[in-house]
């Protein structure tokens, strides 16, 4: 990364990644996965925060009410991103910002529904060649290999959401949400159902989450008392 620098560099830059590819994260825990000690933790952190690469957060709020106060967490930064696979974001927005002025809103929705097909065809692909994948577990593949650092969490009750660590175009999607708009729809229709974005890098979150809810599979031999398609895909999550 770009933000550090001399004989702890290669150290700093481990810190650095694990939080990209864990999200948030405290220093204890940091230590503990590095297997660092936690003094050497915090001196990392340290930099990290001075050189603006890391910023310390509390975290989110939970029902869950331990004694003490919760332990800070450290996320990256906007420039912490900046060193892992964004060298082209300027010349991106550059000529999305031309496409606007020469094709409007349509011209920017059709070119951000074809850049969506890296999910069509990777599913496809995946599905075929691991079948004992759930269809997350291959979303979460699809996305990995196209750099955003992405897993799968069980959610009790709802079903299942998609976790994006990092997001290579996340400085472009900020000024064209059509991006991550393009990519939630082409999610939706690979699964059958309605999914929502809970998060996103772009507008400043930790990490990019997509809920995937649990559909109780409809028999389509019965004519009556059935949903309807679109009644279906109407899932409130």
């Amino acid at each position: 990364m770009g933000v550090v620098g001399g004989a702890d560099a290669p150290t700093r830059a481990r810190v650095a990644r694990f939080i990209l590819e864990n999200g948030p994260s405290t220093a204890a825990a940091l230590a503990e996965r590095l297997d660092l000690t936690p003094a050497a933790v915090r001196r990392h952190l340290d930099q990290l925060v001075d050189d603006g690469a890391v910023e310390a957060r509390d975290p989110r709020a939970t029902g869950h009410k331990g004694r003490g106060r919760p332990a800070k967490v450290f996320a990256l930064t906007e420039r912490g991103r900046e060193g892992f696979d964004q060298q082209y974001d300027d010349l991106a927005v550059q000529a999305l910002r031309f496409l606007a002025q020469t094709a409007g809103e349509d011209g920017l929705r059709a070119f951000a529904a074809r850049r969506a097909d890296f999910i069509r065809d990777g599913f496809a692909s995946i599905s075929q060649q691991q079948p004992d994948l759930t269809p997350a577990q291959v979303l979460a593949q699809v996305f990995t290999d196209e750099g955003y650092v992405a897993s799968v969490r069980e959610l009790p009750v709802v079903g299942e959401q998609l976790c994006q660590q990092h997001c290579p175009v996340s400085h472009v999607a900020h000024e064209f949400p059509q991006l991550c708009e393009a990519e939630t729809a082409a999610i939706s229709e690979l699964l059958g159902t309605h999914v929502q974005r809970l998060a996103t890098i772009a507008h400043g979150d930790g990490v990019c989450t997509t809920c995937i809810p649990t559909i109780s599979p409809v028999s389509t031999s019965s004519t009556t008392g059935s949903r309807s398609t679109d009644e279906r895909k109407q899932v409130t999550v």
